[in-house]
């Protein structure tokens, strides 16, 4: 299926950059990596039906602060609501300019949700355009985006926002890394108003996480716990609850 020769095709460009790393240009810096993960929650919401997912992706960047990049899992949530029955890939591209000032560092891009598939008339695609912002100090990373417009499949959302709040502590010498996130999605627009008001509860929601992983000699194996206070919206067909607690286990791959 086309689905899954784009994710493989992606899996496929994680590996083969190391080998073109020798011949990029001196500016430029490619890396690449590959999970599997046994749930892929996104903003503490379930993407795959409490089901594990492959992901994978590559990034390039410039030695200026300018970079570019592609990241694309297996999903299953268009087709778990009856939105669509052939989407079963995320697909994001993205690129952005980090940089520093002084002690704090920025980043500031646009960044694609892409989910080809077949869709149910009238639907809504779930493609979504992003811009983000994040400042970081210290452990400390505060980050905003933005919805151009349609946002995962709620119409005319334009403004929609998620702000996200996260530390990361690296313990020397161990390879253990600590982590702490907290954040919030809010749904702007008519259609998000009528969807809460009408339909099957608001979409707006706060999510937050808790994360160890431990670093094996460039395999990274990690285990979270994440909940969120997610409506009905986020409820399934089979009525699962896609935003409710859960502990997630990762095995993740950088190149």
């Amino acid at each position: 299926m086309l689905k899954n020769k784009l994710l493989v095709a992606a899996l496929v460009s994680c590996f083969a950059l190391p080998a073109m790393a020798a011949d990029a240009p001196a500016p430029f810096t490619p890396s690449s990596n590959v999970s599997l993960v046994s749930d892929y929650l996104y903003r503490g919401i379930s993407q795959t039906g409490a089901k594990p997912a492959i992901q994978g992706g590559f990034d390039l960047a410039h030695s200026s602060g300018l970079y570019i990049g592609a990241w694309g899992s297996s999903i299953s949530w268009l087709g778990d609501a009856g939105v669509a029955s052939t989407a079963g890939l995320e697909l994001d591209t993205y690129g952005g300019y980090k940089g520093t000032a002084g002690d704090v560092s920025y980043d500031v891009g646009f960044l694609r949700y892409n989910y080809p598939g077949t869709y149910a008339a009238g639907a809504t695609k779930a493609d979504t355009n992003e811009i983000y912002g994040a400042v970081s100090y210290s452990i400390v990373t505060l980050k905003y985006s933005y919805s151009l417009g349609d946002t995962f499949g709620v119409p005319d959302a334009k403004g929609t926002s998620y702000i996200d709040l996260s530390a990361s502590y690296a313990i020397p010498d161990t390879g253990v890394t600590l982590g702490a996130h907290y954040g919030k999605q809010t749904y702007k627009g008519s259609s998000a108003k009528y969807q809460a008001a009408v339909v099957s509860g608001d979409p707006t929601y706060s999510d937050y996480k808790l994360s160890v992983s431990k670093d094996f000699s460039g395999y990274v194996l990690g285990l979270a716990y994440s909940n969120t206070n997610a409506s009905a919206f986020y409820t399934s067909l089979q009525n699962k609850k896609l935003g409710r607690g859960t502990a997630i286990l990762s095995l993740s791959r950088a190149f």
